[in-house]
């Protein structure tokens, strides 16, 4: 049974709980990640999450989802889930992070104290993991921002604000961070 750290807004662990739990009802907050990997084209990968996921199944979010397991950094943790998921192996460097609260029909909820991951990776195949991922994308930032305005409920929230805290902050200079 994966247990999620349970920690403050402050990034502060507090706990252990198991997975699910931490994703029932209002959801309880906890560590987790996301990750934005870019080529040399200005896209962004994508991922289309599994029919197994118990939140937002079948939506586009993200490269690359999860949480730290207990003692592991968030790159660390971030490096494990791409191999895991989309059998990719790149640096990642921590950009952002950031709090957010978000419910999932009458199922359960996100509540996740999220680490915005970021990296590059040019190769157009991806060999992904169907377990996890049902299906993956590049498209360009632009293209993304006006499918996320005309058709924001086919993305998981955590895309939306993950790009506009990295554009926000790092703006033109998103390439110097990579």
């Amino acid at each position: 049974m994966e247990k999620l750290v349970l920690v403050n807004e402050k990034d502060e662990a507090i706990g252990l709980e198991e997975k699910v739990k931490c994703h029932k009802g209002k959801g309880i907050l906890h560590r987790a990640f996301t990750i934005l990997l870019f080529d040399n084209k200005k896209r962004v990968l994508l991922q289309k999450r599994a029919e197994s996921k118990m939140l937002w199944p079948f939506y586009w979010e993200t490269t690359c989802s999860s949480h730290p397991k207990e003692n592991e950094t968030y790159e660390g943790s971030g490096k494990r889930r791409l191999k895991e998921e989309l059998r990719i192996n790149t640096p990642l460097k921590l950009a952002d992070k950031f709090v957010y609260h978000s419910y999932y029909k009458d199922i359960g909820a996100e509540y996740e104290f999220c680490a915005i991951l970021v990296g590059k990776y040019d190769k157009e195949n991806i060999d992904f993991n169907t377990e996890e991922v049902k299906d993956v994308k590049w498209i360009t930032i632009n293209e993304l921002k006006q499918e996320l305005n005309r058709n924001p409920q086919n993305y998981a929230p955590w895309l939306g604000i993950a790009l506009e805290r990295l554009f926000n902050q790092y703006g033109s200079n998103l390439k110097n961070l990579l």
